[in-house]
């Protein structure tokens, strides 16, 4: 057999493991979406990790770079910045009246960063097609040049207003015409600030696309009014989406960090993005069905969390209960197991240590170690007592349950049950765990 070279042994690259804590962290985004996905009536859907090639291509336009072709294994491809990665999908689809579901979608945005502790960071960029198409046209781009313009304008977050320029310069641009759009370009707020910017240019307002981009803002900026989240996007004149397919309104999440919180490993670029696509079903040779969605970048959105969790040493959590013991004969290992047992079938994660007389610093440094927020001590004299005591990890010096309390053993699901909800409420910012 040949030998493996150890320094060889690692994932494929574009790939990563998964281990522990960031699982943990993972979960917690996709239940973050999931749940939000379930309270808006979605059904669940999974699609394969990649797809044939002539269902992407040409859909993707100058950004057909992201798209990976493994032709290895018979031609399929999956696209995406990693080559594994994972996304979280709301869409709409059918014929609804203007901009309802439109809003919606923004309304679950809303939600599911706020589940993560994300929402005040998070800047939802919006714009429209037709708005953005209609002030091209009227600054003089080619009808033919419109979506390259477009691909150009969408690297304004990543290039400077020059390079920028200089793009559309090499693409046929006059200089006059670039300087237009960059102009344009610079301004963003709130909905009726940009509309009425948009409604006092003579020449802007003529357009019939602007008109119709600007109608449909109009009554998108009611419907999230009445969501309470008006006040929670930006209407951005630069956002452009270079994806081929848009037909109306875009957006995208970007989250917002201060000088000290940016690295690089947190500057990831937009954390969640979407928008209107009434004409991509019927390339497929199908019914033309109109559709709208958002689609959450799992890995992006897991490496600002991360990132957050290490800077504030805040823990995640592990097994729910650490099971040990003090003293007794043999450590007492088949009292630890009952104690798990016990505990396992009220549906509680549970371990113990697996040797026969383990020390109990050890036993503590495994359940720190591990994230454990709750330790279950049994000690011989105690159990004669039909009693077990119960300690939330990691109270403060000086607190009255420092060390622990003593419960009947028959209580001891009930009270873990009640512990980890207080527990759950302090790692999502709500409350702190108290006895």
């Amino acid at each position: 057999m040949e030998k493996t070279d150890k320094s060889s042994v690692k994932v494929p690259k574009g790939t990563r493991d998964w281990v522990g804590a960031d699982i943990k962290i993972r979960d917690r985004i996709f239940t973050a979406a999931s749940d939000a996905f379930a309270r808006h009536g979605g059904v669940a859907l999974d699609t394969p990790v990649f797809e044939l090639k002539n269902i992407l291509s040409g859909k993707y336009g100058e950004d057909s770079k992201l798209i990976y072709e493994l032709a290895d294994q018979g031609g399929a491809i999956a696209r995406g910045r990693m080559r594994e990665f994972y996304q979280c999908d709301f869409d709409i689809a059918g014929e609804y009246d203007a901009m309802i579901p439109d809003a919606e979608i923004l309304r679950i945005v809303h939600e599911v960063f706020s589940s993560l502790g994300l929402a005040k960071d998070v800047t939802v960029k919006i714009n429209h097609r037709k708005i953005l198409d209609g002030l091209f046209a009227v600054a003089g781009v080619p009808d033919d040049k419109i979506r390259t313009i477009s691909s150009a304008v969408d690297k304004l977050d990543k290039l400077s207003r020059e390079e920028v320029k200089k793009e559309m310069l090499e693409k046929g641009l006059d200089g006059s015409v670039a300087d237009e759009i960059l102009e344009w370009t610079k301004y963003s707020g709130d909905i009726p600030k940009i509309l009425e910017l948009l409604k006092n240019n003579e020449k802007m307002f003529a357009n019939e696309k602007i008109k119709k981009g600007i109608e449909e803002m109009s009554l998108l900026h009611t419907y999230l009014d009445a969501f309470q989240i008006a006040d929670q996007v930006s209407f951005d004149l630069a956002l452009a989406r270079g994806l081929d397919y848009y037909t109306g309104l875009i957006y995208e999440a970007v989250i917002e960090l201060t000088a000290k919180d940016r690295s690089a490993e947190t500057r990831v670029g937009s954390i969640a993005a979407g928008g209107r696509y009434d004409n991509l079903v019927g390339m497929y040779g199908r019914k033309q069905i109109p559709c709208v969605g958002i689609s959450f970048g799992v890995d992006r959105i897991f490496t600002i969390l991360k990132a957050r969790h290490e800077k504030e040493k805040q823990r995640v959590r592990g097994s729910d209960v650490f099971v040990m013991a003090f003293g007794g004969k043999n450590g007492l290992l088949a009292e630890r197991m009952g104690i798990a047992r016990v505990l396992w079938d009220a549906g509680i994660s549970a371990e113990f240590s697996p040797k026969a007389k383990p020390r109990l610093p050890q036993q503590f440094k495994a359940a720190e170690t591990g994230g454990v927020p709750l330790a279950v001590i049994i000690g011989e004299d105690e159990l004669k007592a039909g009693k077990v005591k119960i300690k939330v990890m990691g109270l403060p010096e000086g607190h009255p349950e420092k060390e622990g309390k003593l419960i009947e053993k028959t209580d001891l699901a009930a009270e873990c049950k009640r512990l980890l909800a207080e527990d759950a409420k302090q790692l999502n910012g709500e409350t702190p765990i108290s006895n």
